[in-house]
This record gives C-alpha cells, sequence and structure tokens, in this order.
C-alpha cells in the first residue's frame, strides 16, 4: 500500500509591534509537502525543493522539514522510516520575517503524522514544533490560523527536555483592519536580528513595553486608532533593529502618510507590516513599496484583509481503500479513495 500525505501550510507576520514573541497572524501565502515513503531509495530522507525553496542549499539533513519530520517520529517513539521523499513548493520567501521556518517545521511534523499515524492532536504539534523554532508565535497561527496570543507557561514537569507548556488565545481582528505586508528583495538572517537585542533593557522601558502590548490587543480588537499609532511604535525589540532593515523609517512614514495606523517589523523583518483601515489598504500598499523603490529597493506587497486559515492534510491511501481514519492534528483532513 502506498500512502502520500499533502500538507498545506501559511505563511505568518508576528510581533506587530509590541507583540514580541507572542503576536501572530496567519496570512495568504502557502508552503504544500507531499510526503510518500519509497522503501527502495536510496537515501534515508530525500528533500525535491521547487518554488522560493529552490535556490537553498541546505544539506537535508538540516532542512527544517526533515529535522521536524524526525523530531515528530521520536516524540512519538519511533524511528523515521527509510525512503521518505518529502517534496515542498512554497511561495512564502525566505528570511524576509514571514514564518517560513516555522511553516517548514509545522509542515514536517504534520506531514509525519498523518503519513505514519502518530495520533498527534494539535496541541502536540505547536508544542513540538515551537520547541524546535525556539518561539511559538509564528508556529500558532501556522496550525490554528487566525490571528492569536500566545504565552509560555511555566512546566510542571522538572526535566531539561520538557517540552514548552502553551497558552494560546484567538485575536479577533476588528472587521475595519487589514494588514498590508511590503516584501523587499533582500533577506536577513533571523539569528543576526536576534544578536541585536540587549541582554537586558531598564524597568522603565519594561514596563512601556507591557503597556504597549496590551494596547496592540486592544486595538486591534477595536480598531481603536490611537492604541495602534502607539502599539505599532515598539520600543523593545525595533530600535534595536530598524537601522538592520534598509528603508526603514522611509517605509513606515509613507505608510503613515497614505493612511495606516502605523508599520513595524513582521517578525525580525526584513518585511515590513502596516495595520491599516481596510479602505486605506490599496493606498497603503502602493505608498511603502514606491518609498522601497526610492530607496533602490524592489517590493512585493501582499493586502491581508482576512487573516489565513491553518494548516490541511490530506492523505491518499492509493491500494485497498481503506479510509485514512481520524487524525486530530489535521484542521483539515480527507482521503479521496475513502
Amino acid at each position: 500500500m502506498t500512502t502520500r500525505a499533502v500538507v498545506r501550510v501559511p505563511a505568518s507576520t508576528s510581533n506587530l509591534g509590541a507583540g514580541f514573541d507572542c503576536v501572530g497572524v496567519a496570512v495568504d501565502r502557502w508552503l504544500t509537502v507531499t510526503a510518500v515513503i519509497e522503501p527502495g531509495a536510496p537515501e534515508p530522507v530525500h528533500v525535491v525543493r521547487q518554488g522560493t525553496l529552490r535556490g537553498l542549499t541546505v544539506p537535508a539533513g538540516r532542512d527544517r522539514i526533515v529535522v521536524a519530520f524526525e523530531a515528530a517520529c521520536r516524540a512519538a517513539g519511533r524511528a523515521a522510516p527509510h525512503g521518505v521523499v518529502l517534496t515542498a513548493g512554497s511561495e512564502i520567501p525566505v528570511s524576509r520575517g514571514l514564518g517560513s521556518s516555522a511553516a517548514a517545521s509545522v509542515a514536517g511534523a504534520a506531514a509525519a503524522n498523518a503519513l505514519l499515524r502518530l495520533e498527534f492532536d494539535d496541541q502536540r504539534v505547536v508544542e513540538l514544533c515551537s520547541a524546535l523554532e525556539g518561539h511559538p508565535d509564528n508556529v500558532v497561527p501556522a496550525v490554528h490560523g487566525g490571528a492569536v496570543l500566545v504565552l509560555s507557561a511555566p512546566s510542571s514537569i522538572e526535566s531539561a527536555h520538557a517540552l514548552p507548556t502553551l497558552v494560546t488565545a484567538p485575536i479577533e481582528l476588528h472587521e475595519d483592519l487589514a494588514l498590508v505586508l511590503v516584501i523587499p528583495d533582500f533577506e536577513v538572517e533571523t539569528g543576526y536580528m536576534r544578536a541585536a537585542l540587549p541582554r537586558a533593557v531598564p524597568h522603565a522601558v519594561a514596563s512601556r513595553a507591557a503597556s504597549l502590548g496590551a494596547a496592540l490587543i486592544a486595538g486591534l480588537t477595536s480598531g481603536h486608532p490611537g492604541l495602534l499609532e502607539l502599539a505599532l511604535d515598539d520600543v523593545l525589540h525595533v530600535p534595536y533593529r530598524r537601522a538592520l532593515v534598509r528603508g526603514y523609517d522611509a517605509v513606515v512614514a509613507a505608510a503613515r502618510a497614505a493612511g495606516a495606523h502605523g508599520a513595524t517589523l513582521s517578525g525580525s523583518g526584513s518585511s515590513l507590516c502596516a495595520v491599516t483601515p481596510r479602505a486605506a489598504a490599496s493606498d497603503v500598499a502602493a505608498a511603502m513599496a514606491a518609498a522601497w523603490h526610492a530607496a533602490g529597493v524592489a517590493a512585493d506587497t501582499l493586502v491581508c484583509e482576512t487573516p489565513a486559515a491553518g494548516y490541511s492534510v490530506v492523505v491518499d491511501r492509493d491500494c485497498d481503500g481503506e479510509a485514512a481514519g481520524t487524525n486530530p492534528g489535521a484542521r483539515s483532513f480527507s482521503d479521496p479513495q475513502g
């Protein structure tokens, strides 16, 4: 019996200014991974990369999709089977602050879950992938979809290897709000941007960051312009990263001038995200792209009026016609042969 699992995972924007490492929104660009097992294959795992992944030269053993696939097997007490072929096609730009690594982790774990019937639920997928990523703010929207708030809670398990306990809650974006993402033609490495952050900040800065975080959630749910304008002017991470993103100040100023409530880094960049009234979204996107063009940077735009759904899985077991069975980890699960 040949089994094929097709996993589709959205991109995500995170932080949104003051929501550092805890706010994420799924957006409409996608990674699709098709997983099959070919027992006679010469390699333990083979990866075929397409789309935005085509230029990657990372060895298969370090590919985030493979790492997550194997991690899911270990978490289930299983050995990864020999001859796994993962065909990955992506619309998500790499190293641009749109959650490409988190999408890859979710795709790998979800593919293993479906292909091998590991019976992980969504929470298990979130915890596993968050442990791999080091933070959950892109993982959770990739799994659940929508806009989300996620916080780590202390684990009751006294073990260095215990997965984090995460508490998540949906954020209902106000109906008048849209997100505008502007994606430049240059990359920044997340590790490099993380290294730019100070190890500690003064208490006054931490206090301001806490109040701006509260303002962000209130602003996103109410559409309150004043709260959003304040919350998108972050004090915790953006001040240390903005100089590393060419054209940042000009593009943010252009967004505000075109009617946005504000704009900020998407994740750690290089993409920027504006929160804007829906009626102004097209003008904001054009103004931000034009500002980057004036700085000699080509940029793509994406207007997100509604957050994307979370990941989905389709399983095809093509020989005996058996039903795919239940898989609580998949947001959408079907069997064309069933």
